[in-house]
């Protein structure tokens, strides 16, 4: 159950302060999953590998011989050290277990069991525990064994076939998106067994099983009724969407492109008027959604030779200026300079010891009376909080510490 108020990091602050969590995993769609709860006041411990830790403090892009990725996956969460290939490293993993509410665990189906942490085994020493368990295919099915990354859970939950173009091979999306996802609905999942636990469960915990495959597949959209009813395979449409336009990117005087979404009647009403066409609101063609989808090509082609005589800058805000809904395509560069994310504290400046003055994601969604806070970015030694959290929590001696650091247990 939620710590006590006078136990509590005053440090951390959100709607799940006083949510105790333990991470066990690493990479990314598991630390994804406990990032989103710390990032709204839950206290997150990650069991960390002794000397070595998570492999993401070595990945990407480093600064002065620290990972830059870092910070925005592991802020306000502690690190504690266990070699859980021990069973003395496995029963300290079972003690800070059973004085948590979250379990979040990305290791490959089966593994917890053969550690005798299996979720009944959990369970027993902690009955309010709730689990999350991500891993590529879920728990159960023919392919629970094998293992699983983004990769592999975009190509076959269907992300990846219909992107890109038809001509050329499925490319993937410039980010690790299937890992992702499946964090957010790991962490929606909690939100909704801890509700449960806390009302109509009687303090009852329970496992949440998060796929990244049927995370992919749940993003599809009307994909198998189609294919169901229709016998229709949505194959990739480049840079718009099948049937629906115009909502598409389109080419300006300055070499750059902006989107445009007009494709409801009203909004390319405005579109038509502000491009001085007002008629072709009303031609056979382009005079319903359904007309304008069948004509999208040729619709397309109209809008472009119009948007090569402005600049990507006068382009939008003229296109704005008749309320029409449309943006440029933004660089992180350009994100870093714009003055909407700027005020909505969506990058903060933020200052560390370690880092100096750094520029970081803030956090989404905005609630107006539990406003989180970013406390620290993250700890950036292996095992940073193992005295606070094995000394203060479970009353481990000092001398105990010392003795399973020098055995390699922490």
């Amino acid at each position: 159950m939620p710590i006590p108020v006078e136990s509590r990091d005053k440090r951390l602050e959100g709607p799940l302060a006083g949510i105790r969590v333990i991470e066990l995993g690493q990479l990314l769609a598991g630390p994804f999953t406990s990032t989103r709860l710390a990032d709204f006041g839950a206290e997150v411990i990650k069991i960390e590998t002794p000397g070595s830790g998570d492999p993401m403090r070595r990945w990407g892009n480093s600064h002065e011989g620290r990972c830059l990725w870092w910070p925005v996956l592991s802020r306000n969460k502690k690190s504690v050290t266990a070699n859980l290939r021990d069973p003395k490293g496995q029963d300290l993993v079972r003690r800070l277990i059973s004085e948590a509410d979250v379990l979040v665990e990305n290791f490959k189906p089966g593994t917890l069991e053969k550690w005798a942490m299996s979720p009944d085994e959990l369970m027993a020493i902690n009955p309010s525990l709730i689990i999350a368990r991500v891993s590529g295919f879920g728990q159960t099915g023919p392919y629970s064994d094998r293992p699983g990354f983004a990769s592999v859970g975009e190509a076959m939950g269907g992300l990846r076939y219909i992107n890109g173009f038809p001509d050329q091979p499925p490319p993937r999306s410039g980010i690790s998106l299937g890992d992702t996802l499946t964090g957010l609905f790991a962490a929606q999942g909690i939100l909704m067994a801890l509700y449960w636990r806390d009302g109509l469960g009687g303090g009852k915990g329970q496992v949440i099983d998060a796929s990244i495959m049927e995370s992919c597949f749940t993003m599809m959209e009307s994909s198998l009724m189609e294919y169901d009813k229709l016998g229709i395979i949505r194959q990739p449409s480049g840079t718009g969407l099948a049937k629906v336009a115009p909502s598409n990117i389109y080419p300006t005087k300055d070499e750059k492109y902006l989107v445009i979404a007009a494709n409801l009647d009203p909004m390319f009403n405005r579109l038509c008027e502000a491009m001085g066409k007002p008629e072709l609101s009303s031609d056979p063609k382009f005079d319903t959604h359904m007309s304008r989808g069948e004509n999208a090509e040729e619709l397309d082609a109209l809008i472009g030779e119009w948007t090569r005589n402005m600049t990507a800058t006068q382009l939008d805000e003229h296109l704005d200026s008749h309320g029409v809904v449309t943006g440029p395509i933004y660089t992180i560069a350009d994100i870093a300079e714009d003055k909407h994310f700027k005020d909505r504290e969506m990058i903060l400046n933020y200052s560390d010891q370690h880092f100096g003055e750094l520029a970081i994601p803030g956090v989404a969604p905005k609630l107006s009376h539990t406003e989180p806070k970013i406390s620290w970015l993250g700890p950036q030694e292996v095992g940073a909080h193992n005295q606070e959290i094995y000394g203060g929590l479970l009353n481990i001696a000092d001398e105990e510490l010392e003795d399973l650091s020098e055995k390699g247990i922490i």
